[in-house]
């Protein structure tokens, strides 16, 4: 069947076409940075920044003497800020050690910072048509139902088998035209809810219609399960100015904004919250906090919920004197990159009445 998989695909994919602008041409840097955009995001929420990151960076060294914090302020909203910090490092070495000039193999690609197998594989592919099979969730979930494969798609052993088994299915001299025809079939046709079954080209040969798995396959062996952290920040505001620290840990977030914070193994009611900060030396006795409203975070592995608090700082012992921490008008905040949590409680409450006084 591999031969005819692949004859219906191409066949489907020239039927159905899906405009993508980084693939208007084989631009390296656009395809590059396409795909660490969407590494761990949809193509509809990835494209608007696509284009604010080529409008804004022209060229990978234009991207590469930016500063961090702008390039961090525009990759805003996304999430995994870690692959902003990883694109910028390298930009860098692109533009200092190679000339401005993007890798041109596979093993040189995936040497760039941030760059794993599959995306120095769609790189390769997608800008010099080398023959790379990519293997990412719509692939993984277009295989495992029209072939049957039942491998958990996290296992050692079943990304190896849908490697080899994508390696197979790849038409050597049309791989990049493969490769796309299939992560657009499984993104835009065999969907994980709702496929459309009843006009696929496969529904003759399809494992998992025939035996009714669709809802089964792709299998995986980890449930991944969430931990939930709760964040109080404290809004600490003097003559028109407002607090905010950059976090420097290797945590969530790293290099991104936020207000003073003091984080609670669980959800601790407001006049809890005050006696603790209190207690800590973190707030005046005769002060107190007042709560300005909150907001939830969905993380890959974490939900945050943060709660809002108006309140004063006690400058002696404030844990929040450290670096990083500094004092800025309310006008700019806007050029500052937030977790989305934050940035939407600064866009809904920040010019209230209550925070200016």
């Amino acid at each position: 069947m591999s031969k005819d998989f692949s004859k219906k695909l191409l066949r489907w994919h020239e039927d159905n076409p899906r405009f993508l602008p980084w693939k208007e041409n084989k631009n390296p840097y656009h395809i590059w940075l396409s795909e660490i955009i969407l590494q761990q995001t949809r193509v509809e929420q990835g494209t608007p920044y696509f284009l604010k990151f080529t409008a804004n960076y022209p060229t990978i060294s234009d991207l590469a003497t930016a500063p961090e914090q702008q390039v961090m302020k525009d990759w805003e909203g996304l999430g995994y800020y870690s692959r902003a910090r990883n694109l910028h490092a390298s930009a860098k070495h692109i533009h200092q050690e190679l000339n401005g000039k993007f890798p041109e193999t596979y093993d040189e690609i995936l040497k760039l910072k941030g760059v794993g197998a599959y995306t120095a594989a769609a790189i390769a592919s997608f800008a010099y048509d080398l023959p790379h099979a990519v293997v990412d969730g719509n692939v993984f979930r277009v295989l495992s139902r029209i072939f049957g494969i039942h491998l958990p798609i996290d296992s050692t052993e079943g990304k190896k088998h849908f490697q080899q088994k994508a390696d197979v299915l790849l038409p050597k001299d049309m791989a990049a035209t493969f490769n796309q025809a299939i992560m657009n079939f499984g993104a835009t046709h065999c969907k994980p809810k709702k496929p459309a079954c009843d006009i696929c080209p496969f529904r003759c040969d399809c494992y998992a219609l025939k035996e009714d798995l669709i809802g089964e396959l792709p299998k995986k062996k980890n449930k991944l399960s969430k931990k939930a952290r709760y964040f109080n920040y404290l809004i600490n505001t003097d003559s028109g100015t407002i607090q905010i620290c950059e976090r420097k840990a290797k945590d969530i977030w790293q290099n991104l904004f936020e207000f003073p914070l003091y984080e609670t193994a669980k959800d601790i009611p407001e006049n809890q919250l005050e006696l603790l900060l209190k207690k800590d030396g973190i707030i005046q006795e005769n002060s107190g906090i007042n709560y300005l409203g909150g907001g939830k975070q969905t993380l890959s592995h974490q939900i945050i919920y943060a709660k809002f608090y108006k309140t004063e700082l006690k400058d002696t012992k404030s844990p929040f004197t450290i670096e990083g921490s500094q004092f800025v008008s309310f006008q700019e905040l806007i050029n500052f990159a937030f977790p989305v949590v934050i940035r939407d409680f600064i866009a809904n409450n920040i010019y209230q009445s209550s925070l200016l006084l």
